[in-house]
This record gives C-alpha cells, structure tokens and sequence, in this order.
C-alpha cells in the first residue's frame, strides 16, 4: 500500500476529561516534589518524617503515582517550609513548591 497513511486523532471532549487531566497532574506534583525537597539537601525519609509520612508514599509521589489533593498540598508545602503554586496548565511545569517569602 504505497502512499497510505492513517492518522488517528483524540477527540476535543477528551483533552478536559478529570481523569486525563490527574493523569497528566501526578507527574507534575511529583517533579515539583522532588525539586524542592533536593533543594533542600533532603532525603525521602527526612521529607516523610517532617509530613508524618512513610518514604513509600514520599516515593510513589515523586514518581507520579499520586494525584495532588488540597489536603496533600499542605501538608506538603509545609514540610517544605514553602508556598505552593498552580498554574492552569496540567503540564510537569505546572505545579512547584517555592521557598515562604522572607
């Protein structure tokens, strides 16, 4: 078959599917995890202990197994001893924790 091509091509009612969007979140919250706690010198089990967390579930985060809750963000941000930010992308530059303003 020389000269067929197919394409497929996703649905515009896909791309604001809450399931795909916390697909695409978990990632991001688990970068800007991991970034601010090597900012800090931290280990995982440094950062579990101050969120009263295990390592698994500091680990499965990093890793973008978790998808970001309020809640977590919190407790999170305050272990980090920083504010976190949203953007209103879902895209890994989209969520980061930054240092509490002096």
């Amino acid at each position: 078959m020389s000269g067929y091509h197919t394409r497929w091509v996703r649905p515009s009612e896909q791309a604001d599917d809450p399931e795909r969007i916390a697909i695409r979140e978990a990632p991001a919250f688990g970068k800007a995890l991991y970034d601010r706690r090597v900012a800090l010198g931290l280990s995982v089990a440094e950062l579990a202990d101050r969120a009263t967390m295990t390592g698994d579930e500091i680990e499965c985060i990093e890793e973008g197994g978790t998808a970001p809750t309020v809640a977590l963000l919190r407790r999170l941000a305050a272990a980090l001893e920083a504010d976190v930010w949203l953007t209103s992308g879902h895209d890994l530059g989209s969520v980061w924790f930054e240092a509490h303003a002096a």
